[in-house]
């Protein structure tokens, strides 16, 4: 370990005064709270849609014919979204690097929810045949190009505005932002799901995605008024960011690219238990409003465990927390399914709380401060967009994969636990090569990069 690593303090930071504490401490608040309501509309939507797609989708974007099939091309559309992620990440990564967090974010934020608001307003398939379908992947994908910038810029701009010693713990509310999202969609769509079946497939789907423009205009108050983190605007104003930041971050930062990309599978826990499990327990006779509950539960426990884990790697470090999460998440997730398969609603709410807020929580708290922390500030936002995405983009088709598997066999949940399984062993491979970072100074994160005037690939356009 070198000696900066060892240092709770960079030189920077001693003996600041207990105003400019206070200062800093309001800015790192300001921005997570941004970070949190951003998180809770990204959430709110992709849980509606998600929701929607295990439980409806199916019967009205679609053709009548095998419910397999049907089901196979709803969970299709939730990964077209995926696909378009690492897109998003570029084009936002790169305007993340080049014009500031803020007013990314602001773009960000405003995709996301026109498009999940414009879902509501879809036709099905009986009125207009394919374009239904057609149309409803067009506004998936846009919000696939969102999400893509989402939550990497969020967690870099609060990571960059944390105070010392507390760059885990405000971070993690991006983290409890999408909980709350969860909860929150959970909520809406209760009893939109108790409906009858004829209006549930005619109107009440719609009140959900319609709903979502609340948050749009809350969040979009408050993110309006964030400012850019310091750090980036010493490099702005000293014309020290680089043009080509994805080409940068590539040159100068390709092991930390890969190990964000390893860590990312650790999403897959959630993916799968929000999906493929909710849409299991309805084929096994558990009906779809026992399965929000558990959600609920699990999500808002888990807005005040992940700060809480986040707490404890600002205390001990990010790799043991991470690592014992995502493990502790491969294990339970087979006595999750296996639970579901039994009907034995007790231990589904058991087993979904501890992973939800406790296992999974664990190492979810952790990545939207250590992801950045990896990379150097002038290509953090690219890194870890890009990074990130790539893992989700094959989180994204596993349920799919898991539905595949299982075919019309009820009993069959094993493939879709042992791809859990498997994809946490990546996460906790990538976690290993990582370098701790909790004891690291702001400034000093990441590898160099070349000022741009000693860099042709760097030279600031006119």
């Amino acid at each position: 370990m070198t000696s900066h690593e060892t240092s709770p303090l960079s030189p920077r930071e001693e003996g600041v005064t207990p105003q400019e504490q206070a200062r800093r401490l309001r800015r790192a608040k300001k921005a997570a709270t941004a970070a949190f309501l951003g998180g809770t509309l990204e959430y709110y939507d992709f849980f509606v849609y998600t929701t929607a797609a295990s439980l409806v989708f199916s019967k009205i974007f679609f053709p009548a014919g095998d419910p397999v099939i049907a089901q196979i091309q709803a969970f299709a559309t939730l990964g077209v979204a995926y696909m378009f992620r690492p897109i998003g990440a570029v084009v936002f990564g790169h305007l993340g690097d080049r014009i500031g967090r803020k007013n990314t974010l602001v773009l960000t934020l405003l995709l996301m929810g026109v498009a999940t608001f414009l879902i509501g307003f879809l036709p099905d398939f009986p009125t207009s045949g394919y374009l239904a379908p057609v149309l409803l992947v067009l506004l998936r994908v846009l919000q696939g190009l969102s999400a893509g910038g989402e939550t990497a810029g969020a967690a870099s701009l609060t990571m960059e505005e944390s105070p010392v010693g507390r760059r885990g713990f405000f971070p993690s509310f991006t983290m409890s932002g999408i909980s709350g999202g969860i909860v929150l969609a959970s909520l809406v769509f209760l009893p939109v799901a108790a409906m009858p079946q004829d209006q549930l497939l005619a109107w009440g789907w719609r009140i959900p995605f319609w709903l979502s423009l609340v948050v749009v205009v809350v969040a979009f108050v408050v993110r309006r008024r964030l400012e850019e983190p310091e750090v980036f605007e010493e490099k702005a104003q000293h014309q020290d960011l680089v043009r080509l930041p994805l080409a940068e971050m590539f040159r100068t930062h390709p092991k930390q690219f890969f190990q964000t990309v390893l860590m990312s599978f650790e999403t897959v826990t959630n993916t799968f238990m929000q999906s493929f499990g909710l849409a299991y327990a309805v084929v096994v006779g558990i009906p779809a409003t026992t399965m929000l509950w558990v959600s609920v539960l699990g999500n808002a426990l888990a807005m005040f465990t992940q700060p809480l884990m986040a707490y404890f790697s600002d205390r001990i470090g990010r790799k043991p927390m991470f690592t014992t999460g995502v493990i502790g998440s491969g294990l339970m997730i087979f006595i999750y399914f296996w639970s579901i398969s039994t009907q034995n609603i007790a231990l589904v709410f058991v087993t979904s709380t501890v992973i939800t807020a406790g296992t999974y929580a664990m190492s979810n708290a952790i990545y939207p401060a250590w992801f950045p922390e990896l990379f150097n500030v002038r290509v953090r936002y690219s890194g870890v967009a890009i990074g990130l995405q790539i893992g989700i983009l094959c989180a994204g088709f596993t349920p799919l994969l898991g539905e595949a598997l299982r075919g019309a066999e009820k009993a069959n949940w094993g493939p879709a636990a042992w791809i859990v399984a498997a994809s946490s062993i990546l996460a906790a491979a990538g976690a290993f090569w990582a370098r701790e970072t909790f004891r690291v100074p702001l400034r000093d994160l990441g590898a160099p990069v070349h000022h741009p005037q000693t860099s042709s690939i760097n030279k600031l356009s006119v």
